[in-house]
C-alpha cells in the first residue's frame, strides 16, 4: 500500500518540507496498520527542522511526534485481537516484562481508534506501529481533542504529578501558559486545587485567565517581581520550557522545598553549533543548583526516560497517563486547546503558523481519509 508522507529532507525553512509517496510494508506479527486521522506540530519539530533537537534524527526523515488514528489491519494474520470492546484501559498494552509486542490479549481490533506516541513518523496518511504502543480512545472522543493531549498532556501530567509532586493549595508558575503543554499544565493543576501563575504574551492573557490562572504578561511586566507580589515566600514549582539565561530567574522564584522543572531550551533554538550543547549546559547548571544547601530541587524532564531500559513499565505508565487524560477530555473536565487545524499536505504552513508564536494550544494536522 502506498501512503503520503511529509518528509523533512535537510536543515531548512518550513517550506523545504516535501510530500512523498512510499510503499508501506505489511504489518508483521505484533504490529498494526493505522490510518492517521490527526497528528500535531510540537516544539520538537521546530527544533528538528533547524537540526537543533537533542536526539536529532538523521536527514531525511518524516516528522510527527504523536498521532490519533484507526486500526485498519493487524499483523500476523489476525484480523481481530481478543474480545476487548475498545474502551480505554481494556488491555495492558505489553506482553510480559520484556516489553515485547502486544498479542491477542491486548483488546485491539480493526476499526478501533487509538493514540500513539511516535517521536517521528506520524506526519503520514498511514503508519505501521507496534501494537504495544497503541492506546485505545474512549468511545465518542474527538480525534483532534485527543491529539492535543498525547505528547503535551503526558508531559504536563508527569511533570506536575510525578516530577514536582505538587499538592493542593500550593502555588506554581507556568511559563508559556498558553502553549500546548502550558495550557494543559494550567488545567491539570487547577483541577488538583493548585494556584497557578500563568506567564504568556499580551494577546494570550485572556485565554490564560479563562483557564483559571493568574495571567502575567512577560512582555509588559517584570515577571519575577510580579511573582514575588503574588507569592512573597516563593512558589512550590516553576515549569520552564525556555532555558537559556532566564532559567536563573525561574530558580529564584522557588520557595524553600520548591522544584524547578526544566523541559526545553526554546531560548537557544536559533543558536548555531552542536544541538546538544545548550542542553548539556542546562543540565550542568541544574546539577550545580542541586548541590546547594537551600532545600530546593532542579530537574530536567525527559519524556522518553526509561523507554529503552524498562519498556514494559514505560508503556504501562504511558497507557495509564493517556487513559486518565482521555477520560478528563471525554468528561469535559479538560478542555482541548487547538491553536489551528491544517490539512496534512499543508504541513509547511502549519509549522510556520506554530513558529510565529502568540497562539493558544496545539496546531493539529488532519490526515483525512
Amino acid at each position: 500500500m502506498r501512503t503520503l508522507q511529509i518528509e523533512l529532507p535537510a536543515i531548512g525553512a518550513p517550506e523545504t518540507l516535501r510530500a512523498v509517496r512510499r510503499e508501506l510494508p505489511e504489518p508483521g506479527a505484533g504490529e498494526a496498520l493505522v490510518r492517521v486521522e490527526a497528528t500535531g506540530v510540537s516544539f520538537a519539530e521546530q527544533q528538528m527542522r533547524r537540526g537543533k533537537y537533542y536526539d536529532q534524527p538523521a536527514f531525511p526523515f518524516v516528522p510527527g511526534y504523536d498521532l490519533v488514528g484507526v486500526i485498519e489491519r493487524l499483523g500476523g494474520g489476525s484480523e481481530a485481537a481478543g474480545a476487548g470492546s475498545g474502551a480505554a484501559g481494556a488491555g495492558s498494552g505489553a506482553a510480559g516484562a520484556d516489553g515485547g509486542a502486544a498479542g491477542a490479549g491486548d483488546g485491539l481490533r480493526p476499526g478501533m481508534r487509538v493514540a500513539a506516541l511516535t517521536r517521528t513518523g506520524a506526519w503520514a496518511e498511514r503508519v505501521v506501529l507496534d501494537r504495544a504502543d497503541l492506546v485505545p480512545l474512549p468511545d465518542g472522543l474527538d480525534a483532534v481533542a485527543a491529539e492535543t493531549a498525547i505528547v503535551n498532556g503526558v508531559t504536563a501530567q508527569r511533570m506536575l504529578h510525578r516530577s514536582a509532586k505538587v499538592s493542593a493549595g500550593e502555588t506554581i508558575v507556568v511559563l508559556g501558559a498558553a502553549g500546548g503543554v502550558g495550557s494543559l499544565l494550567v488545567q491539570l493543576a487547577r483541577a488538583a486545587g493548585v494556584r497557578v501563575i500563568g506567564v504568556a504574551g499580551g494577546r494570550q492573557q485572556q485565554g490564560v485567565a479563562a483557564l483559571g490562572a493568574i495571567a502575567v504578561d512577560y512582555r509588559a511586566e517584570d515577571v519575577p517581581a510580579r511573582v514575588r507580589e503574588l507569592a512573597p515566600d516563593g512558589v512550590a514549582a516553576v515549569f520552564d520550557h525556555v532555558g537559556g539565561a532566564g532559567i536563573e530567574a525561574s530558580w529564584r522564584m522557588l520557595a524553600r522545598g520548591g522544584t524547578l522543572v526544566s523541559y526545553g531550551t526554546a531560548a537557544t533554538k536559533d543558536e548555531p553549533g552542536n544541538p546538544r550543547l545548550p542542553v548539556l549546559k542546562l543540565l550542568g547548571r541544574l546539577t550545580l543548583w542541586n548541590l546547594l544547601p537551600n532545600g530546593r530541587r532542579a530537574l530536567f524532564f525527559n519524556l522518553w526516560a526509561g523507554r529503552r531500559l524498562r519498556p514494559a513499565r514505560y508503556r504501562a505508565e504511558l497507557r495509564e497517563d493517556l487513559t486518565r487524560l482521555f477520560a478528563l477530555l471525554a468528561d469535559g473536565e479538560l478542555r482541548a486547546q487547538v491553536a489551528g487545524r491544517f490539512p496534512l499536505a499543508d504541513a509547511a504552513a502549519a509549522l510556520r503558523f506554530a513558529e510565529q508564536g502568540g497562539n493558544t494550544g496545539k496546531v493539529v494536522l488532519l490526515a483525512g481519509a
